[in-house]
């Protein structure tokens, strides 16, 4: 199975990040013929820091290789990303763009920062996913529009120029966890919001200690699995349950007549071990930049002689070549 993923080297890592959908790209790299990218175009049609981009990425390629990632490429160095996009931007309606969440979204909340990138957005999108023929797509809901936005342009293109691309999927993983906010058990961990809220992976360990200790639970003081009606007990449960590799209801029991501060200090405990090992690596591979670009060089030339092969095919049906 063909696979596509990409993340925007933008802000830290928290542990949302890694449950969420870090982990599964381990699993998947194993099995599976997976392109996986540092979205760098995407990173810059919000408001940045040209100055510390090309930092941020190589902090972000070593985190993830630190996480036992084997193969990374950057965006911009694969020029068929930009390409496509533009090939494919000649067949989308500019309404049907207007119409996406997230230009919407981001439109309000960089009034200052509304450029044609950001409408064009599903566009570079949708050609990452295409351009390596990728079958499914890692992603959470709320990328769902995304995904169909691509396969939309994918059955239009097929049906104009005839068949060409792969109708991506999303895949949904059973496993895969979903890490709320520590202050606000209703959001999603964000790393755009309040960093009490959120363990980012190169926390400090008492860092790591108090922000657990500071997590929202409930009044009632029973450790129990509750999604509805105990949400910050059971987002920690969660993390727990993840972090351990044990089931909630076995967590549950062990700690059935124990109190939340004994439970939070051993979640946060679990946290700063497991954590340890990652900083350490990070660490190495930061200081080691020429082994990080060498990865990222490799990983390139990989997408590049898939990207190429698809490029020649569409200019060919589109009657460039």
């Amino acid at each position: 199975m063909r696979i596509f993923s990409a993340i925007r080297p933008t802000g830290e890592i928290h542990i949302g990040n890694y449950l969420g959908s870090i982990k599964e790209w381990l699993f998947l790299q194993d099995k599976n013929e997976c392109y996986f990218c540092i979205a760098d175009l995407h990173a810059i049609t919000t408001p940045y820091n040209p100055k510390t981009l090309r930092k941020n990425i190589l902090s972000l390629a070593s985190t993830y290789l630190a996480l036992g990632i084997d193969s990374l490429f950057i965006q911009s160095e694969v020029k068929e990303h930009t390409e496509l996009a533009w090939l494919i931007n000649t067949i989308v309606p500019v309404s049907l763009l207007q119409r996406m969440t997230q230009f919407k979204d981001k439109s309000k909340e960089h009034k200052e920062y509304i450029n044609a990138g950001l409408l064009n957005y599903p566009v570079l999108m949708a050609a990452d996913i295409l351009l390596y023929k990728s079958e499914k797509v890692p992603v959470g809901q709320d990328q769902k529009q995304h995904i169909e936005f691509t396969r939309d342009i994918a059955l239009k293109f097929n049906k104009q120029f005839g068949e060409t691309f792969v109708l991506p999927e999303i895949l949904v993983s059973k496993n895969q966890a979903k890490i709320m906010s520590l202050k606000d058990p209703t959001k999603k961990m964000s790393k755009t919001g309040d960093p009490k809220a959120c363990i980012f992976l190169k926390d400090k360990e008492e860092e790591i200690i108090k922000k657990i200790m500071g997590a929202k639970t409930d009044t009632e003081k029973i450790i129990k699995f509750d999604a509805e009606h105990k949400k910050g007990i059971s987002n920690l449960l969660s993390i727990y349950s993840a972090f351990s590799d044990k089931a909630i209801a076995l967590i549950e029991k062990e700690y059935k007549d124990k109190s939340y501060a004994e439970f939070k200090k051993d979640l946060g405990e679990l946290l700063v071990l497991k954590l340890r090992d990652f900083k350490k690596k990070y660490n190495e591979y930061l200081n080691h930049p020429d082994y990080v670009l060498d990865v990222l060089d490799k990983g390139k030339k990989r997408a590049q002689e898939k990207a190429s092969l698809t490029i020649k095919e569409v200019r060919k049906k589109m009657g460039l070549d």
